[in-house]
């Protein structure tokens, strides 16, 4: 079956996944499903990922974190720019999540990063996703 949006299938997947307190969950691999979870991991979010040859095709096994309460560390996932809606961002623009403690996935002429790291350098793209 076809998606028409696969980062928000990603997202979802993980949403769901976080809800069902599972450990790790498996996303069909892409070059920006890779980047937007390699982001996920080097912000703490998860607490890994591996791309693991399925029958068929490629998956991503999302390895997902919890505290030592059983919270998730993701409180929330949401998707931004959308294939009916594009929402591209200038470095004046680029949103801070919750005061910070979030992060903005962007899509750059310089490859997928978070906000700050594109603010940093100066440049913007399209805003994928927000993560808190």
């Amino acid at each position: 079956m076809t998606v028409t949006d696969p980062i928000a299938d990603m997202l979802t997947r993980i949403r769901n996944a976080i809800m069902a307190r599972y450990d790790s969950v498996l996303v069909p691999a892409s070059k920006m499903k890779l980047a937007v979870a390699r982001i996920l991991k080097e912000e703490g979010f998860i607490s890994d990922y591996e791309v693991v040859r399925g029958k068929s095709h490629r998956v991503i096994k999302v390895h997902l974190r919890y505290t030592d309460k059983n919270q998730s560390v993701i409180s929330g996932l949401e998707r931004a720019s959308k294939p009916g809606l594009r929402i591209y961002v200038q470095q004046k623009e680029i949103p801070r999540v919750y005061g910070g403690l979030g992060i903005a996935i962007l899509s750059t002429s310089k490859g997928v990063m978070t906000g700050y790291q594109a603010w940093r350098q100066g440049i913007g793209g399209e805003l994928l996703c927000y993560v808190w």
